[in-house]
């Protein structure tokens, strides 16, 4: 979740803007002459075949570090997937093989082999070298694709050391390899086979790739996705890195995504409210959309949505769709039963997705997606088609199932008054502020630049550790707010004991953006949100408990970059009145390798214990800190490990904390 930065530039120095070419004003005459005369036609230079992807690898796989890299798989995969789709694949088998060469084979119908007459060239040879080929531009291949761009298999290619494809149809084997994109072998019968499908083979190149080593558990989790959107498919994943360690999972879910939400929940240690999940389909045309429910004691809401198989981070109208129908229904509902009186205010769409876990899949011909990342879904005609279809349904199986449907309603009445609880907490901490004039907590010692994009707020553990970051720190553009006493989880409390918490006020007053439906990322007072807390175990539990309070209540905090650990020493030694600073067990061994003997050495228990001096070299100084910025790479794991990290059941925890323990350095225990 942190990644580390460099320790002398990043927190301080901000990177130098792009030249803006719009901004330059030329002089004019001579130099507006010489622009002219120097661009002409031996200035335009022409990419062929899949040169302009390894030109420009970010802007068909997003990013060459570990996100694109991955993405390499989720392509060919994906391939395959679109094949289970159009009814001719059950089986597809994806393997990490040793040197991170990736395979890939289906028992699909097979890329076709025989000559595509406008290129002249075998159409498997088409598909893998020329960019927007495929059989999902309007032809009968395909009628259901995630794959609409026709750039995957051929850009995949193009940033692989090396690619083979194996393709068994017509009674042959055919095989041909590529290195870097361009053709190395011609396409040949390698063999016979009864069999049909395709073997993808491919090394990434690490030219182009920053890291080239895949982690088992982000491929795993996408597998195991695309079992549950697709029930009945098979897709078995193998890692052979290790000869002596091969690990082999099968994913297949016949229940498809009924099993995918009681999977959710469980993976994050939350409980259901009702035994099985809430299950509707529907089909207009060559359209089809599924929609599977479960509510949980949780006080998040997890709702994932899909289209043709593509994960639709950003929604799109399927999802607003759904959205406004679960509203309307829950209303209807209430006002019908007489559960909502005639004068009360209808419950509101935070209500009603509070404890809810939803998978949203719809399918459909010509999917419209924003760009190559496929994060939003523009087709209009879905919205109305999963509006009516969730509504419709959802009123008659509450009609069917009352028990279940008044249990769910309370939790949503609950939820409202938490709401309604927390709004009147709100109104009363911003009148006993005014009253008590100032909007700023009593121990804030604030900064005297007011511009954000200068500032920083160090949170500090402690009155002592205060004391000295206080003395220590540059008043003009650093602010400091100790904070005292056992932090409030907020994972295991509605919101209307978050607003007014005598721990977390004085947080939220100082950072001046206010939490939850009311929070405005414009309002932010510093740029920099640093915690600063002892290096141990209690130092990183307040670290947790304050993460979790920011990613549930001030999520855009670290969306936008603004959230730092602040990293301290460890050690401190000294020969001949000079200071060294080690902050890792391995470091302090390497300073002392490097002094001989007549050292002398103290281990930093707390930062009370640093005078304000050593505080600022160490820890504070912008050209001397080293500070970890938090990052949200992905919310739904993060969601999930908020989850069993801070709730109330012990067993995920520990089966957390024993898998993840060789991860951990540098803690007292």
């Amino acid at each position: 979740m942190t990644e580390q930065e460099n320790k002398n530039e990043m927190m301080e120095q901000e990177p130098l803007p792009e030249l803006d070419v719009d901004a330059i004003v030329l002089e004019e005459g001579e130099m507006n002459t010489r622009v002219e005369e120097e661009y002409n036609a031996s200035q335009i230079q022409v990419l062929e075949g899949l040169e302009a992807v390894r030109k420009r690898p970010g802007m068909y796989i997003g990013s060459t570090g570990p996100d694109g890299l991955h993405h390499l798989v989720y392509e060919i995969v994906d391939n395959s997937i679109d094949e289970a789709l159009a009814g001719y694949c059950t089986h597809i088998e994806v393997e990490i093989e040793p040197g991170n060469v990736i395979s890939v084979r289906d028992n699909g119908r097979g890329i076709p082999t025989d000559i595509n007459e406008q290129q002249g060239l075998p159409a498997v040879t088409v598909v893998l070298t020329v960019l927007h080929a495929g059989g999902k531009f309007g032809g009968s291949g395909y009628k259901v694709s995630g794959g609409l761009h026709g750039v995957g298999s051929s850009v995949v290619n193009a940033l692989s050391e090396w690619f083979e494809v194996e393709v068994s149809q017509h009674g042959h084997v055919y095989r041909q390899r590529f290195e870097r994109g361009k053709i190395a072998t011609d396409l040949e019968i390698v063999g016979d086979t009864d069999e049909t499908g395709t073997l993808i083979r491919f090394k990434a190149d690490p030219e182009v790739f920053s890291v080239t080593e895949y982690t088992y558990e982000t491929i795993q989790r996408r597998m195991r996705e695309q079992a549950f959107l697709n029930a009945g498919l098979q897709i078995t994943l193998t890692d052979s890195r290790d000869p002596e360690h091969i690990e082999e999972e099968v994913f297949r879910y016949e229940g498809g995504i009924r099993e995918f939400v009681s999977f959710l929940n469980e993976s994050r240690a939350l409980t259901p409210i009702h035994e099985t999940p809430i299950h509707f389909s529907t089909v207009k045309g060559d359209a089809s959309a599924e929609v599977s429910i479960m509510y949980n004691d949780g006080y998040d809401n997890l709702i994932l949505s899909f289209a043709n198989n593509v994960r639709t981070t950003e929604g799109g109208y399927h999802e607003n769709g759904f959205r406004t129908a679960l509203t309307k229904v829950f209303n209807d509902y209430g006002r019908r039963m007489n559960l909502i009186k005639e004068n009360d205010k209808s419950l509101t769409g935070e209500d009603v997705r509070e404890g809810l876990t939803a998978v949203i899949s719809v399918k459909l011909t010509e999917a419209e997606f924003e760009g190559q990342t496929k994060t939003k879904l523009g087709n209009t005609e879905m919205g109305p088609m999963v509006n009516k279809m969730v509504y419709e349904k959802l009123s008659v199986y509450f009609e069917e199932n009352p028990a279940v449907a008044k249990t769910i309603f309370y939790k949503c009445q609950d939820a409202a008054k938490a709401r309604e609880a927390a709004r009147k907490a709100r109104d009363l901490a911003r009148r006993k502020t005014a009253f008590e004039g100032g909007g700023l907590p009593g121990k804030l010692a604030d900064c005297t630049d007011k511009d954000p994009v200068n500032t920083e707020l160090f949170i500090v553990e402690g009155d002592s550790a205060g004391g000295s970051a206080k003395q220590g720190r540059n008043p003009v553009t650093q602010a400091i707010l100790p904070l005292w006493g056992k932090m409030l989880n907020v994972e295991k409390v509605p919101i209307d004991k978050v607003i007014g918490n005598d721990k977390l006020s004085p947080v939220v007053l100082a950072l001046g953006t206010g939490i939850g439906e009311e929070f405005d990322l414009e309002k932010l007072r510093y740029h920099k949100i640093v915690l600063m807390a002892d290096a141990d175990v209690d130092g990183a539990h307040i670290r947790t408990l304050l993460l979790t309070f920011f990613f549930r209540y001030m999520r855009p905090l670290i969306e936008h970059g603004y959230v730092y650990i602040a990293q301290p020493p460890l050690y401190r030694l000294s020969k001949a009145k000079k200071n060294h600073y080690a902050y890792s067990d391995e470091q302090r061994d390497s300073i002392i390798a490097q002094l001989g003997n007549g050292y002398t050495i103290q281990r930093y228990k707390g930062l009370g214990e640093m005078d304000p001096d050593q505080l600022w070299e160490t820890t504070m100084d912008p050209t001397q800190r080293t500070m970890l910025r938090v990052n949200l790479h992905d919310a739904e794991l993060a969601s999930e490990t908020f989850s069993i990290l801070m709730g109330d059941k012990v067993e995920p925890r520990r089966n957390f904390i024993e898998k993840n323990a060789k991860y951990v350095q540098n803690l007292d225990v």
